[in-house]
């Protein structure tokens, strides 16, 4: 194995784009080690890019938006004083993912390649708008987070190509977010279904809604239909009902031991209902 610490993104592109064999990342290591542990997966080339300037890094911008480094951990965005009080379903749907310990290592960034239906971090960014600047052999570009993973394990990252920040939009006035799942025990296990909600509110009516669900399919899917089902509203009954039904409509499951395709389209409406009282409630400044 040929193990690199490049000094910037652009270096580790031009290292990833040369070589042969299996390329892989380390960022926070909780997806790659424990696959290289397993023999599930063994590098040619390992390029860590923990070395870089500004990777742990959590930057409000002057305009109200977010970058967050690729090695910056889950401890680190909870710890954060400012990024949870923006997005709370951003900083707690990161928070759920594996033990304390794995807290002090995992990252959005390696969450979002792992590629998994299941990942809890991505339904939030989606719902959040967030992106990533990805640089490649031929420079930079930004691309929604909901563009990356393509398939289970599968991103649409080309050969050279890594992430190289994270962005997240400004909150702005009367807005709030949330994420929740359902999992079979308290803690420690993977999402048997996801749904962030994130919107905007003017007086008691919402005007902007983003509406997000995980492992309901083969990739995390932006719900379109979510959206405009509550955007108008004041998230009256009439609109939740609206809601769920489209969120369940939505839903392209499997049936595994983890849940049946009609209890995770059952769940998909139950959770979309939840998530939206939530970030409605936080959107007024509310509690929740």
């Amino acid at each position: 194995m040929d193990y690199h610490s490049p000094a910037s993104f652009a270096e580790a592109s031009a290292l990833a784009a040369n070589a042969t064999g299996i390329t892989r990342f380390l960022a926070g290591g909780t997806d790659v080690l424990v696959q290289m542990r397993a023999d599930i997966v063994t590098p040619d080339t390992l390029i860590d890019i923990k070395k870089i300037d500004g990777v742990r890094d959590i930057t409000r911008n002057d305009d109200g938006s977010w970058t967050i480094g690729v090695a910056v951990t889950g401890a680190e965005m909870s710890e954060h004083p400012e990024l949870g009080r923006d997005w709370p379903g951003v900083v707690e749907a990161m928070d759920l993912i594996g033990s304390t310990q794995v807290q002090g290592r995992a990252t959005l960034t390696g969450n979002l390649c792992n590629a998994s239906p299941a990942a809890d971090s991505v339904p939030a960014m989606v719902a959040a708008g967030v992106t990533v600047t990805v640089t490649g052999p031929n420079g930079d570009r930004e691309v929604p987070v909901e563009q990356i993973p393509t398939a289970p394990g599968r991103t649409s990252l080309a050969k050279g190509e890594l992430i190289s920040a994270l962005h997240i939009p400004a909150r702005g006035e009367n807005g709030g977010d949330a994420y929740l799942r359902f999992i079979p025990r308290t803690e420690m296990d993977i999402a048997v279904v996801g749904c962030g909600v994130n919107l905007r509110i003017d007086g008691d009516t919402i005007t902007e809604a983003r509406v997000s669900l995980g492992a309901v399919a083969p990739t995390v899917l932006l719900v379109e239909d979510c959206a405009r089902a509550i955007i108008g509203t004041k998230l009256d009954e009439a609109a939740l009902e609206a809601l769920a039904a489209a969120a369940s409509a939505a839903c392209n499951p499997i049936n595994d031991k983890r849940g049946t395709i009609e209890f995770r389209t059952e769940v998909a409406g139950v959770l979309a209902k939840r998530a939206a009282r939530i970030a409605y409630a936080r959107a007024k400044g509310e509690k929740a």
